[in-house]
């Protein structure tokens, strides 16, 4: 993938995590409201997302999913290969919320 077509790609990419992000700590009922926007920094940051990989390339992996399969597809991608490492960082850091996964 050349360059700025990953950009574009991880700039939809970046869009559906935030959603996703934002739709899982509303579901979370151990996450205060004041929890929240960190909560949301800490799942939707390049320092989270490198643990993954390179941040715009992990981003640009969403996005693709996105454009190919749809926000439910995008959704699930998410799900499995982000929020486990997300949940895992969490609990080891014992920081607010039990991290559930979202079904």
């Amino acid at each position: 993938m050349i360059e700025e077509e990953k950009r574009t790609k991880a700039w939809i990419g970046d869009a559906v995590l935030a959603l996703f992000a934002r739709e899982w700590i509303l579901k979370q009922s151990d996450i205060s409201v004041k929890q929240r926007a960190e909560v949301f920094i800490q799942m939707t940051s390049n320092q989270f997302l490198s643990s993954l990989g390179e941040p715009t390339a992990m981003e640009a992996e969403i996005g693709v999913v996105y454009e190919d399969q749809g926000l439910q597809a995008a959704f699930e991608f998410i799900e499995g290969k982000f929020l486990p490492l997300f949940i895992k960082r969490r609990t080891k850091s014992k920081q607010p919320g039990s991290y559930r996964t979202r079904k």
